[in-house]
């Protein structure tokens, strides 16, 4: 040895379907347990895949509830919420990947970023330009909190539009990237804002702070566990973090070989092993994926693992929709099999199954029951009544031939 460094370890190689095992494994797929999962098992798969991505499309249910569905099945959305908000809060929403649920325990992970918020140009050109603003609307929420942004005395209308923010929510977004406000909850979507002191618990905002290279350093390998095998660009992307600080401390990781250098078969980039990573040998899974999970949130790690070319299609043109608009993948064994477009039919109590196509090389025998039974469970978990398929190709008048099981075993979610 060099200066005390331990001796570089052999590259290892894995094959593509080692690869998309070991992926699938480290994300928190398994088995389902027959017993519906309770706080402290939702919340450790959460801790296992770091974060749970909002999103405001609600044409099935809201984005973050499904990933732990696909893992673990039913389960009470109600232990969801209640692990984000109020005194038994261990959850907290912040920037993760983007807008995310994100476990308490990596709360100083994230200071970081609350303290560089005024290197965020978009965010922060009100707090240069009207600083006093900024502290008038930080006092409102302090003696009125917690408030939504029309509960603003002044600046708190929308301008119209996704993105047409007025100065009241500008100023409120700001406050929020910077750790000096926090979301106290959602109301129909809708942030709700107090001050962090009343919304964060006092375990969590008194730890010590966690330096800007040791926050990269913990955050790379969260990502990396919860992937299992990566790129470098794969394991930035986790949680967004910066390019040039990635890569040092990538490094730092391989010297003290929590991670291990491998090349995968058809990856054009170095891939990085998590030294506690499991590589299953099969897999006996089924699962039907939110487009933001994040198994295959990254579109080309998707492709890479899976061979499955996936885009969001709800932001697409309606005219440039190839497989409908809330489309889910069919994750089977350990491959991506098919995409069904799905929709809650709340007024009439209905699953709407509006779209299907099988994978190229996929066997349609071998799916249409597990897919018929998953549909099925989710349809009981979401509480519907009934699940209606479209006739829409021969993929779903197949899907339609198949006996819906006796029961299937879903339970409402509340």
């Amino acid at each position: 040895m060099h200066g005390g460094r331990k001796p570089a370890r052999t590259r290892a190689s894995l094959s593509k379907d080692e690869a998309r095992r070991i992926s699938i494994a480290a994300q928190g797929f398994a088995p389902r347990a027959k017993s519906p999962p309770g706080r402290k098992r939702l919340l450790a798969t959460i801790r296992q895949i770091g974060l749970l991505q909002l999103d405001s499309v609600n044409v099935l249910i809201r984005s973050h509830y499904l990933p732990l569905f696909s893992r673990l099945g039913p389960y009470s959305t109600k232990v969801l919420d209640d692990l984000g908000r109020g005194r038994g809060r261990a959850l907290f929403e912040y920037w993760g990947h983007e807008a995310s649920l994100i476990p308490l325990d990596y709360y100083p992970l994230f200071r970081w970023r609350m303290q560089e918020a005024k290197k965020w140009e978009g965010m922060t050109r009100l707090a240069r330009e009207k600083p006093e603003y900024i502290a008038a609307v930080l006092k409102q929420v302090s003696e009125r909190g917690p408030l939504r942004t029309s509960d603003l005395s002044e600046g708190g209308k929308s301008l119209g539009g996704w993105w047409g923010w007025g100065e009241g929510k500008r100023a409120l977004e700001y406050l929020f990237l910077s750790g000096q406000i926090a979301a106290a909850e959602r109301r129909g979507f809708e942030r709700i804002y107090d001050v962090a002191l009343r919304v964060i618990p006092k375990h969590a905002l008194e730890r010590p702070a966690v330096g800007v290279a040791d926050a990269h350093r913990q955050l790379l390998e969260l990502a990396a566990r919860a992937y299992g095998v990566a790129t470098e660009m794969d394991l930035r992307d986790y949680f967004r973090l910066p390019v040039a600080e990635t890569k040092l401390r990538l490094a730092e990781l391989v010297e003290s070989r929590i991670l291990e250098p491998v090349s995968v078969e058809g990856w054009k980039h170095q891939a990085y092993l998590h030294a506690k990573a499991k590589a299953p040998r099969s897999l006996s899974l089924r699962a039907l994926l939110a487009p933001f999970d994040s198994l295959i949130w990254m579109r080309q790690r998707t492709e890479r693992l899976f061979d499955f070319h996936y885009r969001l299609a709800f932001y697409t043109p309606k005219a440039k929709r190839a497989h409908g608009y809330y489309v889910m993948p069919f994750l089977l064994g350990d491959r991506l099999v098919a995409r069904v477009d799905l929709k809650s039919d709340r007024k009439r109590s209905r699953l709407q199954v509006l779209g299907g196509h099988a994978e190229p090389n996929a066997d349609a025998h071998e799916i249409l029951p597990a897919l018929r039974e998953e549909l099925e469970l989710m349809r009981g978990w979401l509480g519907l009544d009934s699940t209606e398929i479209k006739l829409r190709g021969d993929f779903l008048r197949a899907l339609r031939r198949v006996n819906a099981p006796t029961n299937p075993g879903g339970s409402p979610r509340r």
